[in-house]
């Protein structure tokens, strides 16, 4: 199957904010486990998603250090999270990711 990067790059964001929000990976560690993809990859592409109005913070943990905590999607934006949802499996095939 041949997908534009720009596709991909789409569904990636959107891949991962899905994984934050419904908390099956909210930190980094957790989404290269569940995607395989490198961790700068998964940084990157975490940073990436307020390009789509996707609102994602960062909640520390409370006395943790190092960066410990998760992330949290806020809000959405004009991102209709139910079509992720419905087309996961669509969006997971065109990633390459299991």
């Amino acid at each position: 199957m041949d997908v534009s990067k720009t596709k991909s790059s789409f569904y990636r964001r959107l891949y991962v904010a899905y994984l934050i929000d419904s908390g099956l990976a909210s930190n980094v560690p957790a989404l290269t486990d569940v995607t395989g993809m490198p961790r700068r990859t998964a940084q990157d592409t975490i940073a990436a998603l307020a390009d789509l109005d996707i609102v994602c913070e960062f909640e520390q943990e409370d006395g943790a250090r190092n960066h410990a905590g998760q992330y949290r999607i806020r809000s959405w934006g004009a991102i209709d999270r139910g079509w992720i949802a419905e087309n996961l499996d669509s969006v997971k095939r065109v990633l390459g990711y299991p």
